[in-house]
């Protein structure tokens, strides 16, 4: 198997040669292209349930671990703060999808609140009929409005008494469990459904959950617990494909696919062997490692050659990193009908050996070290820089590594701290042109994207980061209880990109720019006056009832006066 590593290593080196070293203020990365995208690319915009839509705890909804997460678990997210609200996006469904028809969008990725619809997580238990009846409602809104359905099937809320029964994903039982699931997802939406995602950012879900506990189900099972988690979500992967395949696709048409995050890896000295080599290796240990058996039909060998000698070094019989039988490889091998591949910024690489002896973890099988430049534009948010040229290398290494794939960009956008309120979000402007032209030259070099989707349409509950982290088009006022939404600059911004299906010339694309940022000054006036409003809505809630009550015990006096006068 070295020759494949060698090959992989080859691609890095190649792929800096084709694209140039866009590096450190190059001209390159400073060079902007001017066209358009192919007919028929579909632009949207994304969400999640746990997210968005709060209503925890209504209508026949079960408990997920991310409910328990923030119930219990105080001092786990930024200042206690739960989804339990969140976005009220469980009753606003009219109200947003106007907003993804003002921003002109083709489709929506949304996804399906596993609990809402089986609230033990176990479909022979019970189906709630009306967790069926609001998503289909929903389905239905967004197709008279033109808008095309992405729907994910899981974004990382399992149901809480898989977790307490079977231990969620450290159990191969839950697979079987979302198999039966996904199952009934596309018995009664996948006449309507034609974009599938099966899990959102699976790694992230495993490492923030199984490793270092920051996200629910909050296990620290260094080293172990992940590994186990992440080849029981791609034996599910491959089940909800493999029963798609054989019963749904026939009638429905439709398609299957996951959804991949991961950051560029650039290494720090790309004349230094070792270090283009621990790009290479941080690059399989994010994305390989599930792209790879999907598409492969196995782990990354770097994966299984690092874990492996490090398990021995540590006196364990057998490698941490589970391992595929032949007929689970050929099972898995295959699985995707498209590659969904979220991507926000990029880090520079450098090898660091970290001995077998410190133990067991994810981050000490890598042996890397990750570096920003400090030139890079930081965004306010500890780990997002702007890095355009890392989105283009990253869409051209998938598209050579994994057979030329139809990729869909299922993720990608820019977050603002809470404390920056203001609407005229010029950065993300930057970052968003930025991002979307470099998409716009992989597909030059010849990548086959079809579809890109924005990351995201309103602010909402950004996971151990509470509420501090907007990532929206849509600002959200989460201290008033109807949760009023109000457009950014970047809102119209990516629109204009929209209608113009990409960047007609220099002239137009500017005007844009000021065009947005003349709107948002208007609208920043409105939000200035949304605590006025607010206050004005309370008393009058208030006064208005008071008023009343009064004018009918007034009412009911006189009348009493008048009677015994009468009498």
């Amino acid at each position: 198997m070295k020759p494949v590593r060698v090959v992989t290593i080859w691609w890095v080196l190649l792929l800096v040669s084709r694209l140039g070293a866009t590096r450190r203020g190059s001209p390159e990365e400073a060079s902007f292209y001017y066209g358009t995208f192919p007919l028929g690319f579909s632009w949207g915009v994304g969400s999640s349930a746990f997210q968005t839509e709060g209503a925890w705890d209504q209508d026949g909804k079960g408990p997920s671990i991310w409910d328990v997460f923030t119930h219990r678990r105080k001092g786990k997210v930024l200042g206690d703060e739960t989804a339990d609200v969140a976005c009220n996006g469980y009753y606003k469904v009219q109200e947003d999808i106007a907003l993804l028809r003002e921003l002109h969008v083709s489709h929506y990725r949304f996804s399906l609140s596993w609990p809402r619809l089986l609230p033990t997580g176990v479909r022979a238990d019970q189906v709630n009929e009306k967790g069926i009846k609001f998503y289909s409602e929903f389905i239905d809104a967004l197709l008279r409005s033109n808008i095309t359905p992405v729907v994910t099937l899981h974004h990382w809320d399992l149901p809480q008494p898989l977790q307490v029964k079977y231990g969620g994903w450290q159990n191969v039982s839950t697979a079987d469990y979302f198999s039966d699931y996904a199952n009934l997802c596309f018995e009664v939406f996948g006449d309507r459904v034609k974009h599938w995602v099966t899990f959102s950012d699976p790694r992230t879900m495993v490492e923030k959950g199984y490793e270092t506990g920051y996200h629910a189900p909050g296990l620290k099972l260094r080293g172990t617990g992940l590994y186990r988690a992440a080849h029981h979500i791609i034996k599910a992967h491959a089940q909800a494909w493999h029963s798609y395949n054989s019963t749904w696709r026939g009638k429905q048409q439709g398609l299957v696919g996951i959804s991949l995050n991961c950051d560029w890896g650039e290494p720090v000295d790309i004349s230094n062997p070792k270090d283009v080599e621990a790009a290479e290796r941080y690059l399989q240990f994010c994305l390989g490692w599930f792209a790879n058996p999907i598409y492969a039909g196995d782990y990354p060998q770097v994966m299984k050659d690092r874990i492996g000698r490090k398990s021995a070094e540590q006196g364990l019989d057998t490698s941490r990193l589970p391992a595929f039988s032949l007929q689970e490889k050929r099972y898995v091998k295959g699985t995707s009908d498209f590659l969904g591949l979220g991507h926000f910024t990029t880090r520079y690489i450098t090898e660091r050996n970290y001995p077998s002896r410190q133990g067991p973890s994810y981050q000490n099988d890598r042996d890397l070290v990750e570096l920003v430049d400090p030139n890079w534009p930081d965004l306010g948010s500890q780990w997002l820089y702007s890095v355009p040229w890392g989105f283009r290398r990253l869409l051209n290494f998938a598209q050579t590594q994994y057979g030329d794939p139809p990729i869909y960009v299922t993720e990608n956008g820019a977050s603002q701290k809470s404390h920056c309120t203001q609407l005229c979000d010029e950065w993300r402007i930057h970052y968003l042109k930025g991002y979307t032209n470099e998409m716009l030259k992989a597909i030059k070099d010849g990548v086959n994207i079809k579809g890109y989707t924005a990351w995201s349409l309103l602010d909402k509950f950004e996971w151990e980061k509470g509420y501090s982290d907007r990532y929206g088009f849509y600002y959200v006022e989460f201290n008033n209880r109807n949760k009023p939404r109000y457009p950014k600059a970047s809102a119209q911004y990516y629109t204009k990109i929209i209608t113009a299906n990409g960047f007609p010339n220099p002239r137009e694309v500017e005007s844009w720019h000021l065009k947005a940022l003349e709107t948002c000054s208007i609208n920043n006036q409105v939000l200035a006056a949304e605590p006025l409003l607010s206050h004005m809505q309370m008393v009058t809630e208030i006064l208005v009832p008071t008023v009343c009550t009064l004018c009918v015990l007034i009412a009911a006096v006189l009348l009493m006066l008048l009677l015994r006068g009468q009498s």
